[in-house]
């Protein structure tokens, strides 16, 4: 979290920062490949485990 998101670039403040952390957070848990759980995306394993996905 903080290496790829808090830290990750400079913010001119941090309600800047703060700003960003949603579109981060989808990204994260939508797009970003994770090495983990088999390059797949946090939510396509919810989806092969058929647990019930919200906020998408």
């Amino acid at each position: 979290l903080t290496t790829e998101w808090a830290y990750a670039q400079t913010y001119r403040s941090e309600a800047e920062r703060a700003g960003t952390y949603q579109h981060w957070l989808h990204h994260y848990n939508h797009h970003r490949p994770h090495t983990g759980i088999g390059g797949m995306t946090p939510i396509d394993r919810l989806r092969v485990h058929n647990l019930p996905v919200k906020n998408m």
